[in-house]
């Protein structure tokens, strides 16, 4: 063999020992843009080390753990009882940890002139019982209704949330994911969707919301979710196999940290209330 093909070789070799070495996270595009920014940090002292930071949904990342094609599974909901027997039938111990908390913001089309909505009336919006912004004292216009598609935590958090686990109404426009979302509002004038606080932007409008009846509406914030006074409010999960606790350790021990759980905050997330648990990396057994 030549000496430039033996080069070439070891040099490819290294690479995909590079790549099988690399600890590889997948999942929730709500967690995607702060896991990345968790990683950047944390490789920023671990030179050495090398992190794959992708989405596709919370379904996708803990469908990914069975598979062993993740290492780290980004949720933005719990994981389902089907989900717990499959990985029970194949030995696979999930750990769960909680990295932050978030509020879903409902935003509207910034000309809506509809500042409020109960949770009784987003659950008739979002079910195809109210169609017409005329009937929760807004315009007379036709309510086009987004939400994220069906594999999405944030589809399942809304759903059990809002919606009290009915179901949505059978024309509801599914997105991939919160940027198309956003755009979408962002075009159509009657238009009412669902994300994440960290995505909020001067593009769509977020309305305040009230649990009880009309008797109290707070709008999305950090602060009125740290507070509870803003009602639409969830855990953000990590879940790994504890057989792989050593390597994944050091990067949720990270995310835990000080210094981690205030780029949650930066990052337009609740942070974590420390415990010891938390502290060390290690999430309880699920």
């Amino acid at each position: 063999m030549k000496k430039g093909h033996i080069l070439i070789s070891i040099f490819a070799a290294l690479c995909v020992h590079a790549q099988a070495d690399a600890q590889r996270i997948k999942g929730s595009d709500t967690l995607l843009p702060l896991t990345q920014e968790l990683a950047e940090e944390y490789l920023a002292g671990h030179p050495d080390d090398e992190i794959i930071v992708t989405g596709g949904g919370s379904g996708v990342g803990i469908a990914a753990l069975p598979e062993n094609t993740t290492d780290i599974a980004m949720a933005s909901r719990r994981i389902k009882f089907s989900e717990k027997m499959k990985f029970a039938g194949l030995n696979l111990d999930a750990r769960e940890v909680i990295v932050a908390y978030d509020a879903l913001a409902v935003v509207v089309n910034p000309s809506n002139p509809v500042d409020s909505l109960t949770r009784e009336q987003l659950e008739a919006i979002f079910r195809g019982k109210i169609t017409n912004w005329k009937d929760v004292g807004g315009e007379d216009r036709k309510i086009v209704v987004y939400s994220r598609e069906t594999s999405s935590g944030t589809y399942e958090f809304f759903k059990e949330s809002v919606l009290e686990n009915k179901n949505y109404m059978s024309s509801i426009l599914s997105m991939p994911a919160t940027g198309a979302i956003i755009q979408s509002v962002r075009q159509t004038k009657g238009a009412i969707g669902y994300i994440g606080l960290a995505y909020l932007n001067r593009y769509v409008k977020p309305l305040a919301v009230s649990y009880d009846g009309g008797g109290h509406y707070a709008y999305p914030s950090v602060d009125t979710a740290a507070d509870g006074s803003y009602p639409i409010v969830r855990p953000l999960y990590y879940y790994y196999d504890a057989r792989k606790e050593a390597a994944v350790a050091p990067f949720i021990s990270y995310a835990l940290s000080q210094e981690g759980q205030q780029s949650v905050l930066e990052q337009g997330f609740i942070p974590v209330p420390r415990t010891d648990g938390q502290a060390d990396g290690k999430g309880e057994n699920d």
